[in-house]
């Protein structure tokens, strides 16, 4: 699976609530004698799902489905499995159906349902082999998970696919959820006679049923239940065969056009001859099928032959060259999983990590090893990378292994962590160990384990065989403790010489532990317009300290950088001179790595209130114009639009502190348009250069020249203005108030029909500054009986309170706060992984990190995400409140 890179994890919040009243109507009484099988709840505990898959093996699935493009679904579940003993009740779970009938082993039985599991009577069931079937309806999901159901409001067609992970197949049909009971699935499905339907296998059949088609399906492997998938509607469809196995991708008749299937396939052949050449391992599945899907909750998804992947990223006639890096690093993710996740599975959710970990990993080595793309891993130290260590360093970080004791806790803490700081830890281990030895590893373990369920202990057992060491102690270090290390070079200068080069290594108070790793520590000398590197030598480093002998009698630098190329995960502290010499000769620099890694030091002085945010802006203004590499430039960018977001958020309101901020606008307006211009013939750099000014622009004559823009008067030579750019636009006027903004809303809308214009709508709506606009938003997104789809929610969550409307924010956010208890319990985990992370109140003042701090010490009973979430907001507004303490320019 992968996330959005913005890292926000927006789940989906229940849309079937009403209907699940109904359901518990129906419900029979158990009779008396009955033990619990388990917890009378949704969520299913690792204690309970072991006590279960002890007893229950060798699960085969037939599933059929009646789909009709209308608000419910029909389902047929019969489910065969060998039972070790039938001395005690096991149960099936399905979510929020109306079962229609229930037999064990031929013979009709009471339905025992709670709306969550229907339990199997021990005196119904055989030891040995059983076969239940379950006839069933329920109403489809809108909220991302199980059989999701969206209906054009371009065309009106319906569109269905499922999404199971972490345990949502319960949604869709009768099933023990757990991963570490693998099964076969065999599929039939009657459906519209214009849908195509798609699972794991091929069609064996389609027979035409009056105004619908039959489909049936070959036997999957075995597969844990979140592997497997059913998608079906009228998607268009493109195929190629000329690769080893069939490819096949799907999307949306109305956004058809926004796809270039080239591209897909290309990236896609050439990941599985990659993949294939690495594991040693034939891809493990018969055909290569992909779908573009609406509404989706994350960027993708890597069921098994079946993958799916969120329209709002991968659309576009005319991708840049970072939306297409994004792509290739996107479809490599998955792919690997088809591998590492797909046939090799973790046997509970606490093995999510490695999942994760090893395709974010092995989807950038892909990306840089098969494709254009060559400067993925610096892409990766750019995004990903820094997500983690940004995560590492909060009160909620966490080890990257974390015990799950239930379902309900399985995403707790798929964040950056599990993500980036797990791919970077198998990147430093693959350093480590070698590459060879670290591939072979992987290669034995994919082979030992392939269709089975495995653990951290197996896989680590595995590496550490292939490298013949006890990898015990580097497990304890870098899986079960959390925090990131910070480096330093210590030396002496005598006669131009180094003396006495050590490599120190320190931790946190609270998180002291100190790690073994091997990093590249290297020395620069300024040569003229040039930083050249003098010595670069290569260290396995443990402890405190360590001695690097081979670094001494080289020249005295101008600058250290103890981590070059990136091999290693720690923050890097540069000495004096270094940090100096980084200052002044960014654009000395050839390498673009190590010109990231200096940025990113620069930018690490601002986040830690050493370095005032008014000199970052400084170096910014002088050195981002002149950046020729264009992954550089995206993230140079990113930082310069940071800054004005810290500076917005400030509010430095005297006069002294407003005309500052009002001229450092005006300067990185003008520099992010002269960017635009200075790059005519470069439609890459150009976009990427409009990009910040729509960001950074807030001044009466940025935002006129912006409408300008839309409306065809200013015309930037080159600039093509897509619909997204438009909407963008758009909302950026609304956010600013621009006059006649709203009227643009509207116009954009009757010219853009579809769903994705619609949310950008919302986006614009939502961030206008307005209170009458803010409580009705506010009011729709607190609603747990809102019909308005999740997508619109998620979407004016992230909008409603920008940086810069303070008093907005602050006109409701001591309430806001107070309800959060309330709306934590309501509305439940999943909803409340979007809310927690975008709707905690937050405005850059003392007063503010006060009131977050005294609900921090009263709102104990919080779900673990949403005490993680204020604990992550308190932190982050006690960091703003110190970057405003550090300015050195007028700061209000």
């Amino acid at each position: 699976m992968n996330f959005p890179a913005h890292r926000v994890m927006a789940l989906a919040i229940a849309s079937t609530l009403a209907f699940g009243a109904a359901v518990q109507a129906a419900v029979q009484a158990a009779p008396a004698k009955s033990t619990a099988a388990r917890a009378d709840n949704p969520f299913l505990s690792q204690e309970d799902a072991f006590a279960r898959s002890a007893r229950v093996s060798n699960v085969d699935y037939a599933l059929d489905f009646t789909l009709t493009g209308k608000e419910t679904f029909a389902g047929t579940t019969t489910v065969t499995f060998d039972l070790k003993d039938n001395a005690s009740d096991i149960t099936l779970d399905l979510n929020k159906a109306t079962v229609k009938s229930v037999s064990v082993n031929g013979k009709p039985v009471q339905t025992r349902y709670n709306n969550a599991f229907i339990t199997l009577a021990a005196a119904d069931l055989a030891k040995g082999r059983n076969t239940v079937v379950v006839a069933y309806e329920r109403v489809h999901s809108t909220n991302g998970e199980g059989l999701h159901r969206m209906v054009d409001p371009a065309d009106g067609r319906v569109y269905t696919y499922s999404h199971f992970e972490p345990a949502a197949a319960q949604q869709m049909f009768a099933v023990f959820d757990q991963p570490d009971l693998k099964a076969s699935y065999t599929v039939s499905v009657t459906a519209p006679k214009d849908w195509h339907v798609v699972t794991t296998t091929r069609e064996t059949d389609i027979q035409d049923a009056g105004a619908n088609r039959r489909w049936t399906f070959k036997q999957t492997k075995r597969l844990s239940p979140y592997n497997f998938s059913l998608h079906a509607g009228p998607y268009q469809v493109w195929e190629d065969n000329s690769g080893k196995y069939p490819m096949r991708l799907f999307a949306r008749q109305s956004v058809a056009k926004q796809v270039v299937p080239a591209d897909w396939f290309r990236y896609t052949k050439s990941g599985i001859t990659f993949f294939e050449g690495y594991f040693g391992i034939p891809y493990p599945f018969e055909k290569y099928d992909q779908l573009v899907v609406p509404d989706f909750l994350y960027g993708a998804m890597e069921n098994a032959g079946a993958i799916t992947f969120a329209e709002r990223s991968f659309l576009g006639e005319t991708m840049t060259a970072a939306e297409k890096q994004r792509l290739a690093e996107v479809i490599m993710h998955e792919m690997a999983h088809q591998w590492f996740g797909n046939l090799v599975t973790m046997k509970w959710w606490n093995g999510l990590w490695l999942n994760e970990s090893f395709a974010s990993f092995m989807g950038v080595l892909a990306t840089a090893e098969s494709t254009e793309f060559k400067d993925a891993w610096q892409n990766f130290y750019q995004g990903g990378k820094q997500a983690a260590y940004i995560q590492d360093q909060k009160a909620s970080t966490h080890p990257i292994e974390v015990p799950v004791p239930s379902s309900a806790n399985a995403f707790d803490n798929i964040d950056a962590i599990t993500y980036s700081k797990g791919g970077s830890t198998l990147k430093q281990l693959r350093h480590l160990l070698g590459e060879e030895t670290f591939r072979k590893g992987v290669h034995n373990y994919l082979t030992k384990y392939q269709w089975q369920n495995a653990t951290l202990q197996d896989f680590i057992g595995t590496l550490g065989q292939a490298a013949g060491r006890d990898m015990n102690g580097w497990t304890k270090e870098w899986l079960y403790q959390a925090g990131v290390n910070t480096i330093a070079a210590n030396y002496s200068c005598s006669n131009g010489k180094i003396t006495g080069f050590k490599l120190t290594q320190s931790a946190p108070k609270d998180l002291p532990t100190l790690r073994e790793q091997r990093v590249q520590v290297a020395a620069f000398k300024v040569d003229g317009d040039k930083l050249t590197l003098v010595k670069n030598v290569p260290v396995t480093y443990k402890g405190a300290s360590t001695a690097v002998p081979d670094m001494n009698g080289a020249a005295c630098p101008d600058l250290i950088y103890p981590n070059y190329q990136d091999w290693g995960y720690a923050k890097v502290q540069m000495d004096g001179r270094s940090f100096a010499t980084a200052k002044t000769s960014l654009a000395k620099v050839d390498d673009p790595l190590l010109r990231a890694m200096l940025w990113q030091s620069l930018w690490d002085g601002v986040r830690d209130a050493q370095l005032p945010l008014n000199e970052f802006i400084s170096v910014a203004l002088n050195n981002a114009p002149l950046e020729k590499d264009y992954t550089l430039l995206g993230d140079t960018l990113g930082k310069v639009t940071g800054a004005k977001r810290y500076l917005d958020a400030m509010n430095l309101s005297d006069a002294k502190g407003s005309a500052y901020t009002r001229e450092t606008g005006k300067a990185l307006e003008q520099m992010a348009w002269n960017g635009v211009a200075a790059n005519k013939g470069n439609a890459d750099f150009q976009r990427r250069w409009f990009g910040t000014y729509i960001s950074v622009a807030s001044s009466p004559e940025a935002l006129a020249r912006l409408a300008a823009v839309l409306e065809g008067k200013d015309k930037a030579e080159g600039l093509a203005i897509n619909q997204d750019l438009r909407w963008s636009i758009i909302a950026h006027l609304n956010r600013y108030n621009y006059a006649g903004a709203t009227g643009l809303v509207d116009a954009e809308l009757a010219r853009d029909k579809s769903d994705a214009g619609q949310i950008a709508a919302v986006a614009a709506m939502a961030a206008r500054p307005d209170g009458a606009a803010k409580t009705e938003w506010l009011g729709k997104i607190e609603d747990q009986q809102t019909k308005l789809p999740f997508s619109r929610l998620r979407t004016a969550m992230g909008s409603i309170y920008p940086a810069e409307q303070k008093a907005l924010n602050e006109a409701t956010a001591d309430a806001r706060l107070a309800r959060l208890p309330a709306i934590d319990k309501a509305a439940g985990p999943v909803f409340m992984r979007a809310y927690a992370v975008t709707m905690i109140p937050a405005t850059c003042t003392p007063q503010s990190v006060a009131r977050l701090q005294r609900a921090a010490d009263t709102m104990k009973d919080l779900s673990a995400f949403t005490r993680r979430s204020l604990l992550d907001t308190l932190q982050d507004d006690q960091r703003c409140v110190a970057i405003k303490g550090a300015m050195t320019a007028p700061k209000g």
